[in-house]
């Protein structure tokens, strides 16, 4: 039997992607693997950033050195965009973009060697690309349920419409479907999406993330759901009282806010501003005040100047963040931000520097205020756990996986928390 290995590059969606990926590999007789032992080689790109570009590169030239006799084929967001030039790497086999992503086992039952490019324009397509992943997941980890694809923005900065397509969504019995599967062998399901708010509007008829969330709730026996980024504007009213209000929800709200100035928002094509963002996130935390908090950040927008991040340092330290994901700004090819005046690299990176810094200080912060607290969790491994609002917590003592059980917090880690103090509690 042919062996396989996945790699993953990029957001929620794009794991989503890779666990689908594998589940058909493994419909197809192929088994999982990885070592020189491999035949094929998939990896799933993303594109966001030049770096994700450059990783994906290293991953072609790091597979053919571990397995030099496998097959490399190159899907995702990079391949979507730039077929032509990965065809051209030596060693890989397929380049298929995620317009043809559903049809991967199909393609690699081709008996060839030669480089294939599959891939077309992705707005010609209108279904979801859907596929069982319960044969994919890792028993010890959450798995991603990817349930919507593509966005309808048209940020300045951002590629991936073009690369992901319109917006779509899974339909809401399929939903249905994969988590009540998923139920029997996780505690912990997340959803997530490209757009995830935007999860049925093209249906129209008044169709709402909430409602599915409704629905999922009420026909599985699913322990909890975790919901990935949510843009703003989507944290409806609704919404935040459904996930205050219900206990199978993680007490988790991340809301992309990538400036807090109002003039960069502008330029980036946000469909907010400040205030707007402010009020979503002062109602949830009025809510939900144990919750986690999360943003994501960019530094180095084209034309940000000193004055404008100071504006973002300090509209993000007036709220309640626990942590934040900070990204370096980097040009994409074909977006209208590439063609604005562009902020010298060593000014983004040390912005980048500086807002990692606050990060880290509100998410310890954050930890401290739980010492003490008992918390809910999910059992990853033998002492991994992870709360229902985001925080690792390493287990006083060995638990079985996929477990959800109640501790209590008596210290720090590095990055987590602890049932018992692993670090000096300092103020």
């Amino acid at each position: 039997m042919q062996k396989f290995r996945v790699q993953n590059f990029g957001c929620r969606a794009s794991q989503a992607d890779g666990a689908a990926i594998a589940g058909q590999l493994v419909h197809a007789g192929l088994s999982a693997g990885d070592g020189a032992e491999t035949d094929l080689v998939v990896l799933n790109s993303c594109t966001v950033t030049a770096t994700a570009d450059h990783d994906l590169e290293k991953a072609i030239r790091r597979a053919r050195r571990e397995s030099p006799d496998a097959r490399i084929l190159v899907t995702g967001c990079y391949a979507q965009r730039e077929p032509e030039k990965l065809a051209a790497i030596e060693g890989v086999t397929w380049v298929v973009g995620n317009s043809h992503k559903d049809r991967i086992a199909d393609l690699i039952g081709v008996s060839s060697f030669h480089t294939q490019i599959h891939v077309s324009d992705i707005f010609a397509r209108r279904e979801f690309f859907s596929a069982p992943i319960e044969d994919a997941e890792d028993g010890r980890s959450r798995p991603n349920l990817k349930i919507q694809d593509g966005c309808n923005n048209r940020c300045s900065f951002c590629v991936i419409p073009s690369v992901r397509g319109a917006s779509r969504s899974a339909d809401a019995d399929w939903v249905i479907e994969q988590v009540r599967g998923l139920a029997g062998r996780y505690r912990e399901v997340v959803l997530t999406g490209v757009n995830l708010g935007r999860w049925g509007r093209e249906w129209g008829g008044g169709r709402a993330l909430v409602q599915l969330l409704r629905r999922i709730l009420a026909e599985t026996p699913v322990d909890r759901l975790r919901l990935s980024s949510i843009e703003p504007m989507d944290w409806t009213d609704d919404l935040i009282a459904l996930v205050a209000g219900e206990p199978r929800i993680a007490r988790h709200v991340h809301a992309p806010l990538q400036s807090g100035s109002d003039s960069v928002l502008r330029r980036m094509f946000r469909k907010y501003r400040p205030r707007h963002y402010r009020d979503r996130i002062e109602r949830a935390f009025s809510k939900i005040p144990d919750a986690a908090f999360g943003a994501d950040v960019m530094t180095g927008f084209p034309g940000e100047t000193d004055a404008e991040f100071s504006e973002t340092v300090q509209f993000i330290e007036s709220l309640p963040f626990t942590y934040l994901h900070v990204f370096t700004y980097s040009e994409r090819p074909g977006t209208r931000a590439a063609d604005l005046p562009q902020v010298p690299w060593e000014v983004r990176k040390e912005r980048t520097r500086m807002l990692r810094s606050v990060s880290d200080r509100l998410n310890r912060e954050f930890r401290l205020r739980l010492i003490g607290k008992t918390l809910s969790v999910v059992t990853l491994g033998e002492r991994d756990a992870i709360s229902s609002n985001y925080v690792r917590v390493q287990l006083s003592e060995p638990s079985v996986a996929q477990r959800i059980q109640e501790v209590t917090i008596s210290g720090l880690k590095d990055e987590g928390l602890a049932e018992r103090a692993l670090l000096p509690v300092l103020a």
